[in-house]
C-alpha cells in the first residue's frame, strides 16, 4: 500500500475535503485519507455484481471473525449471541443513554472530549457531567479519580462515557487506570458506555485492554462499542459492532431499539468483515506510517512550530495542540484558517477549557503533512 499516494476526495461527497474553501487544506474530521484494504474493495465489487439488495443482516462469518479476533488480540472471550450492530458509535451511545438514563440523572465524561460526547446528554434531556482529565508539566494527560468518583455521587451520575483511546488527547488508558475506573462505576452503580473506536491505531507497543475484559462483574455493567470504520477508512458505510456481555442489558437495549436503530446495510456489513477477516497487513503498515507523521509532527513543532506544545499521542491519527503560548489575541483554529489556510477542529468543542486548542488529524499523506507546516510557520512567522 502506497500511503504517500494522493486521491482527490474533493468530488466524492466527502466532507472533509469540502467543509472549507478549496485554497484550504483540511485537517479536521478523524477520517483519513488513504485508500481502504483492496480486501474491502474487492469484497464490495464481488456483493455488488451480485445485484440484489434487499434487506440483510449481519452474516454468521461476521460474528464468528469478530469474536476471534476479540480472543486474538485482547484474550476476551465474547459470545456471539453478545454481539450487535448499529450504524455507527455515535448512534449506538446516544441510543444507550437514552436506553438506561432517566430524565433528571446525568452523564459524566472525561475532557476534552469527543464533541458528540457533550452533545448527547442534552439531546436526550439528560445532564452532561465533565470530569476534566489533569495535566502533568510535560503534557502527559491523567484522570483525576477523586473528582470521577465525588461528581459520581453529587451529581446523580447513571452512566459514564469513556473513550479509550482518548480522542482529542491520544491516551491509552493502562490496566491500573481502567480498574480503578470500573470499581468506581461499581460501587455507585454507574453503567459505563466504552467507546474504543480507534483501539486498533496504536503506537510504540501500546496496548489496548477493552474495559468488558477486566472481569465478569465488569462485562456485566458495560456496553463496549467498536468499529472498522476509522481503523480502515470506511466510516462512510456506517457500520460498528457493539458487545454487551449482561443478557438483562442486552435485551433492554434491545427493546429500545427496535424500530428506531435499523442494522447497517448489506454493502457495510461487507465491508465490515472484509477488512476484519482481511486487513490485518493493511494495518499494520497504516500504523507504521501513521506513527512516522507522528515522529515527523513531533519534530516540527520543535524545530519549525515554536510556541506550539503537545504530548505524543500514544493511539490514533489525532494531535491534540495546546497553542497558549502564541500569544493569539483569537482562537488558534481561527488564526490557522484564515492565515495559513490550514482548517483544524477548533478547541472549543471540545470542550470550554480548550479555547488554545486545536486537533490537527495526521491521517493523511507526508507532503500535506508538510504543506500544513510550513503554511503554519509562515503564518507564524508574520506575527
Amino acid at each position: 500500500m502506497d500511503f504517500n499516494r494522493v486521491i482527490d476526495r474533493r468530488n466524492s461527497e466527502c466532507i472533509k475535503w469540502n467543509r472549507f474553501d478549496e485554497d484550504v487544506l483540511p485537517l479536521w474530521v478523524a477520517d483519513t485519507d488513504f485508500k481502504c484494504p483492496e480486501a474491502v474493495i474487492s469484497a464490495l465489487h464481488q456483493r455488488v455484481d451480485h445485484g440484489i439488495f434487499g434487506y440483510g443482516a449481519p452474516p454468521k462469518e461476521l460474528n464468528q471473525t469478530v469474536v476471534q479476533r476479540l480472543k486474538r488480540l485482547y484474550d476476551w472471550d465474547v459470545e456471539e449471541t453478545e454481539i450487535g450492530y448499529v450504524p455507527g458509535i455515535v448512534t449506538g451511545f446516544n441510543a444507550a443513554i437514552r436506553t438506561f438514563c432517566e430524565p433528571g440523572e446525568a452523564v459524566i465524561y472525561q475532557t476534552p472530549a469527543y464533541p458528540p460526547f457533550i452533545d448527547a446528554p442534552n439531546s436526550a434531556r439528560l445532564r452532561g457531567v465533565q470530569n476534566p482529565l489533569l495535566q502533568q508539566q510535560d503534557g502527559f494527560y491523567y484522570i483525576d479519580f477523586d473528582r470521577f468518583e465525588q461528581q459520581l455521587i453529587s451529581e446523580n451520575v447513571r452512566a459514564f462515557i469513556l473513550c479509550n483511546p482518548q480522542n482529542p488527547t491520544g491516551r491509552v488508558f493502562t490496566r491500573e487506570e481502567l480498574t480503578q475506573l470500573a470499581e468506581i462505576c461499581l460501587r455507585h452503580k454507574v453503567l459505563i458506555i466504552s467507546d474504543e473506536i480507534h483501539c486498533d491505531i496504536l503506537f510504540d507497543d501500546h496496548k489496548h485492554i477493552p474495559i468488558a475484559s477486566l472481569s465478569p462483574e465488569v462485562a456485566a455493567n458495560t456496553i463496549t462499542f467498536m468499529a472498522p470504520s476509522k481503523t480502515f477508512n470506511i466510516a462512510g458505510l456506517h457500520a460498528s459492532v457493539y458487545i454487551i456481555q449482561n443478557p438483562e442489558l442486552m435485551a433492554k437495549f434491545h427493546e429500545f431499539c427496535s424500530g428506531l436503530v435499523g442494522c447497517p446495510g448489506v454493502l457495510a456489513l461487507t465491508a465490515a468483515h472484509a477488512a476484519y477477516a482481511e486487513g490485518d497487513e493493511w494495518l499494520f503498515e497504516q500504523n507504521h506510517y501513521l506513527q512516522e507523521n507522528r515522529d515527523f509532527l513531533d519534530d516540527a513543532l520543535r524545530t519549525q512550530l515554536a510556541g506550539i506544545r503537545w504530548k505524543k499521542p500514544e493511539a490514533t491519527f489525532l494531535g491534540w495542540l495546546d497553542c497558549s503560548e502564541l500569544g493569539l489575541t483569537e482562537a488558534p483554529y481561527e488564526f490557522f484558517l484564515r492565515e495559513a489556510r490550514v482548517g483544524l477542529n477548533e478547541g472549543l468543542t471540545f470542550g470550554p477549557q480548550c479555547r488554545d486548542f486545536v486537533r490537527f488529524n495526521f491521517g493523511t499523506t507526508r507532503a500535506n503533512m508538510q504543506e500544513a507546516v510550513n503554511r503554519m510557520q509562515a503564518a507564524l512567522a508574520a506575527l
